[in-house]
């Protein structure tokens, strides 16, 4: 969901922070009425957009639906909690590439902290478990770093 502070907070540190933590956009008072419906209506077209995009990621065998939470592989589907979507949804997006641990954390929980690191291990348990139907799809823990999603060659891949 796309986020826009509004605000009376101006400072260059203050639209920095905002960013940081989130924002898509960031409008500072006083503004016209005019711009702030022109901003929304950029930061919808941009997020359906977005929406679009992201529907029909092909994971070997399985087709996985951000926006309904959903993997699916031969007829059958499974829903994935909101945490395991967003945490496969990023390693998706890097497929074949080690994800950070610690960016995991952050486009999950908004936040990298040691007590979530657990709670990380749990959920990629819960991913190889949900994906375990196609053997060419895996989750592999790079020791210290992070987590990478391969599909062996045998797989169509993903688009």
């Amino acid at each position: 969901m796309p986020l826009l502070f509004l605000t009376a907070k101006n400072t260059i540190d203050d639209v920095e922070e905002g960013f940081e933590i989130g924002a898509n956009d960031y409008l500072k008072k006083p503004f016209e009425l005019r711009e702030l419906i022109v901003r929304i209506k950029a930061l919808l077209k941009r997020y359906h957009k977005e929406s679009k995009d992201e529907k029909g990621f092909k994971i070997g065998e399985y087709v996985f639906n951000m926006t309904s939470q959903t993997l699916e592989i031969e007829g059958k589907e499974t829903v994935l909690s909101y945490f395991e979507a967003r945490i496969l949804h990023c390693l998706a997006k890097n497929l074949g590439r080690t994800v950070d641990a610690s960016e995991l954390m952050i486009a999950v929980w908004q936040r990298d902290d040691p007590s979530n690191r657990n709670s990380l291990h749990g959920y990629i348990h819960k991913l190889r478990h949900a994906l375990r139907q196609d053997s060419s799809v895996a989750i592999i823990n790079q020791r210290g770093f992070g987590y990478m999603l391969t599909i062996k060659a045998s797989s169509s891949g993903m688009k």
